[in-house]
């Protein structure tokens, strides 16, 4: 059985990802954590965030620099309610815990908005399945790779 960094890996080489996932010594779980470690702006750090709408997972791709307005995702969609999935929801959904999941690797298909922010910077840094692991990509490369949608998630 593959780790989640390993099944990030995977995905990244089937999705011909430009870059390689790089591991850091310290634990980087949060945005501002990440990027201080990797000498960055914090809004360059894409957060993957697992939210509950409709009780199906959605995949939040955001801004390290934002913050996800529920309310207007969910007028986004078209449903419901949409609210923070739990840690169990979020290992469920993805095979990674929170603080460490990527935006792909996952062990099924998940719905994905990627945030319109991102695009602001030249090179974004994406969690790769856990809390020691990141890789280097584009907002491009984001769209293209999750099969997302560009959103604004912030109000």
């Amino acid at each position: 059985m593959n780790t989640p960094v390993e099944n990030v890996a995977e995905a990244l080489r089937a999705l011909g990802a430009t870059g390689g996932i790089h591991t850091f010594a310290e634990t980087v779980p949060t945005a501002a954590a990440a990027a201080e470690v990797l000498g960055c702006e914090v809004g360059a750090i894409a957060n993957s965030l697992i939210f509950s709408a409709d009780d199906q997972p959605l995949l939040v791709v955001t801004s390290g620099a934002h913050r996800v307005d529920t309310r207007v995702v969910a007028r986004l969609l078209g449903v419901r309610k949409v609210r923070r999935a739990d840690p169990e929801f979020v290992l469920a959904a993805t095979g990674q815990e929170v603080g460490g999941v990527a935006p792909v690797g996952h062990p099924n298909p998940i719905r994905t908005l990627i945030d319109t922010w991102l695009d602001k910077h030249e090179v974004v840094w994406a969690g790769a399945g856990d809390h020691n692991h990141m890789y280097p990509t584009t907002y491009a490369e984001l769209l293209r790779m999750t099969g997302g949608r560009a959103a604004d998630v912030e109000a």
